[in-house]
């Protein structure tokens, strides 16, 4: 019944998702403004969603243009469907425009079609058709929608300040049939504090080093800016090497007597970094086989010691498991230094329930003021969880299953969704196990199959709590 549901509005979805994923609502701090919290790109997608849910006969409110929420149904209780409309970066190495979405037969190919476009304009259709059936809603429906997920959660902590809190809800942010626990998520910063006074003319001075743009993606390309009195074929050859060795794409060039080192990695998201290539710690990796400048030195051994090839936390000390939530991850997402002010790694550390947090940090905090190093402790989310056998887990993963005929259980994740702004909220979709994970990486898409499978599944499980129940 409700996949027929979903046929009908097909086209409607895909023109609407169209829509959305047209506007690069990426996070640009340079252009923020009362009117633009997080940047102009953001505050467009936000009202582009606003603008669709007018246009349907739903009300609209609006908090301080970071987020917002489109209302429907009616009742007491309000059932929170928490979005974001924002994007990471999209990278290089797009075999089309990641803004201009190509449509083929069966797939949308843009930045933002799994993560979180794609799912969002899904569970708003799955309002849409229950609203257009006029069934005798007995809760209220809020399409909770943020604009700084991808940051710092800038959104959701501004709306939860005014706004009613759901007393369930979930997020499609994830995979499906749900997610009943996340991780605890923070991110801080190592931060070379001592700069060793300048050696004699170092036969290799470290300039710059440039790689990454969020805590939560691994960082896709390196570029470092060396300083080379003399031998600079020997460092150029020893490069190639590295490459060929590691399997790693990269290139040198010399400009003005500085070699100017490029390594590619590959970009996924900062919640499982063993899956992707992170670029700086390689290229940090070569340089620490040169004879760099003291300074230099310093900050490329610490990458050493601590960092490089470490997903789990081991050479920080803080490799932990559990059965339920799995391990600790460690993703170095922004790594920066220049000659004048040393360096910093931007962290992002996902840790599961029992992980000591304050303990490890303060205990490597004082290990690496031992070495020049200091830290900056940013957001830390404690890590979030719902039983499996809850009855409001259970009601949407029976809506799953009546879709998928998939026996899976609920899971754990290493991500962080908006699911965990509620006491009872859980990620529920849209990806399947058969999708391919492109989140944060080149070339996403969503097949239309999956787009259209999820709004059916929606469909059914807010009917169940929000009709039925």
């Amino acid at each position: 019944m409700w996949k027929e549901k979903v046929q009908e509005y097909e086209d409607l979805i895909i023109e609407d998702l169209k829509g959305l994923l047209s506007i690069e609502s990426v996070r640009d701090d340079s252009k923020a403004s009362s009117d633009n919290p997080v940047g102009p790109g953001p505050r467009r997608a936000l009202d582009y969603m606003y603008k669709i849910a007018e246009r349907d006969g739903f009300g609209t409110h609006d908090v301080d243009h970071i987020a917002g929420r489109i209302e429907a149904g009616s009742g007491e209780d309000v059932f929170g469907i928490l979005c974001h409309v924002d994007v990471v970066p999209a990278g290089d190495g797009w075999e089309s425009n990641p803004f201009e979405p190509v449509i083929t037969d069966d797939k949308v190919i843009a930045r933002g079609t799994l993560d979180d476009k794609g799912p969002t304009i899904a569970a708003y259709y799955a309002v849409k058709i229950l609203n257009d059936m006029n069934v005798n809603w007995k809760k209220r429906i809020h399409i909770i929608i943020g604009t700084d997920e991808e940051s710092d959660w800038l959104c959701t902590d501004r709306y939860f300040k005014t706004e009613e809190m759901p007393a369930l809800g979930f997020a499609p942010d994830a995979e499906f049939p749900a997610i009943h626990g996340e991780k605890g998520i923070s991110t801080f910063d190592v931060i070379q504090n001592e700069k060793d006074e300048a050696q004699d003319e170092p036969e290799y001075e470290l300039r710059s080093f440039t790689s990454g743009q969020r805590y939560n993606m691994v960082p896709d390309e390196a570029v470092a800016n060396v300083a080379v009195k003399e031998n600079m074929t020997d460092v150029i050859q020893n490069f190639e090497q590295f490459l060929y060795e590691n399997h790693l794409e990269g290139e040198s060039a010399v400009d003005s007597g500085v070699l100017v080192l490029k390594v590619q990695g590959k970009a996924v998201h900062g919640m499982d970094p063993s899956k992707g290539v992170n670029a700086g710690l390689y290229l940090l990796n070569f340089l620490a086989t040169i004879d760099l400048d003291q300074s230099a030195a310093n900050f490329v051994n610490f990458s050493e010691r601590y960092l490089f090839n470490s997903h789990f936390g081991e050479k920080m000390g803080m490799k932990y498991h559990t059965e339920i939530m799995g391990d600790v991850t460690t993703n170095i997402g922004m790594i920066s230094y220049n000659n004048n002010d040393g360096g910093k790694f931007g962290i992002n550390l996902r840790y599961p329930e029992g992980f000591e947090f304050e303990e490890a940090m303060t205990r490597f905090e004082n290990e690496i003021q031992q070495l020049g190093f200091s830290m900056k402790l940013g957001k830390n989310q404690v890590p979030h969880y719902v039983e499996k056998d809850d009855p409001f887990v259970q009601t949407l993963v029976q809506a799953y299953r009546n879709q998928t005929g998939d026996e899976t259980e609920p899971y754990t994740i290493g991500g962080g969704t908006y699911a965990r702004n509620l006491d009872k909220g859980v990620a529920f979709g849209a990806m399947f196990s058969d999708s391919e994970d492109l989140m944060h990486q080149k070339n996403e898409y969503i097949t239309k199959k999956q787009l259209f499978n999820a709004t059916s599944i929606y469909l059914e499980s807010l009917y169940a709590l929000c009709v039925e129940g």
